[in-house]
């Protein structure tokens, strides 16, 4: 796993697994958010069933999917959302963590 800092508070990776979640707490995460749409590759796990192992760990979980679309206006809404209520650091993901860092780039005007 590949985590890269955003800010001091957001950081991003590739797709994680149910393994990945005991070094994502060890590293001191209390959210996640995922942004790939389930289903997008056939050996990709599913939200719920990373959610579930999650919840298990103290660890909260949102699903914001950034599909084919890109990143739209109600995804951004729900990342503000998530970002203003969620327990941070927060780590979002996708399969290359591109698209979590590209919708935490388009809530900067909504934050601020």
């Amino acid at each position: 796993m590949d985590l890269r800092p955003i800010t001091p508070t957001y950081s991003v990776t590739g797709q994680i697994s149910v393994e990945d979640l005991a070094e994502i707490k060890a590293a001191g995460f209390k959210s996640i958010v995922c942004h790939r749409p389930d289903g997008e590759a056939a050996d990709q796990p599913s939200f719920a069933s990373i959610k579930q192992a999650a919840a298990g760990l103290g660890i909260e979980m949102r699903h914001i999917p950034v599909g084919p679309m890109g990143v739209t206006a109600e995804a951004v809404r729900e990342m503000v959302d998530a970002l203003e209520e969620l327990p941070q650091p927060m780590l979002g993901y996708c399969r290359s963590g591109a698209r979590s860092t590209a919708i935490f780039q388009h809530t900067a005007h909504m934050r601020n």
